[in-house]
Order: C-alpha cells, then sequence, then structure tokens
C-alpha cells in the first residue's frame, strides 16, 4: 500500500492518499504564519489502517519546514500532538502547549 500525504492549497488542506484514492483529510487555516487546524476525517473504509496519523505527521512535519506556527484546535490533531510531545510540541503556539501537553 502506497500512502502520500499532500497538502491541496487551493482547498486548505492536507490530505492522505493510499493506492490513488484520497483516504482522509487535515483542514487549516493559514494567517500571519500559524496554521490552525480545525477539522480531520478519515473515510470510514479506512479507519484503522493508521492512515490519520500519518496525515497528522506529514502535516505537522511540512508545518515545521515551513516555519508555521501550529493551533491545534482540531481534537485529532491536538491529540496527536500529545501523543508525540517530543516531536511536535515546540510547534504548537505557546499558549496551548500546556493543555495540548496535557501538564
Amino acid at each position: 500500500m502506497s500512502i502520500e500525504v499532500r497538502d491541496n492549497r487551493d482547498q486548505k488542506r492536507y490530505e492522505v492518499w493510499t493506492d490513488g484514492q484520497r483516504a482522509g483529510f487535515a483542514q487549516y487555516r493559514l494567517h500571519a504564519g500559524r496554521i490552525t487546524f480545525t477539522h480531520t476525517e478519515i473515510d470510514p473504509k479506512y479507519e484503522g489502517a493508521g492512515l490519520g496519523g500519518r496525515l497528522v505527521g506529514g502535516a505537522l512535519d511540512d508545518a515545521r519546514v515551513r516555519k508555521l506556527v501550529v493551533v491545534p484546535a482540531c481534537p485529532f490533531v491536538a491529540d496527536y500532538i500529545r501523543r508525540h510531545t517530543e516531536d511536535y510540541l515546540e510547534l504548537v503556539v505557546p499558549a496551548m502547549r500546556t493543555r495540548v501537553s496535557g501538564g
């Protein structure tokens, strides 16, 4: 199974594709050096395959490369960061870090 995460800038969302089929997306808003993730959705037929994690990890990696501050308004994105604090917490807007990390 091939998996690819793409930034669909026209639709303002990252998409995860597997074997040529879009399996889900993470909607976002860009503003003044920040990316706010608002909603994440995986097609039910792909649930449990780890594609949500691949999608969010890929989106956060791209935010890092683009030097964007992350606002995880989407609960799925916030939970992913909570489970991977060592990799992604530093990307989160400082005012939300304690809430996201659970500490």
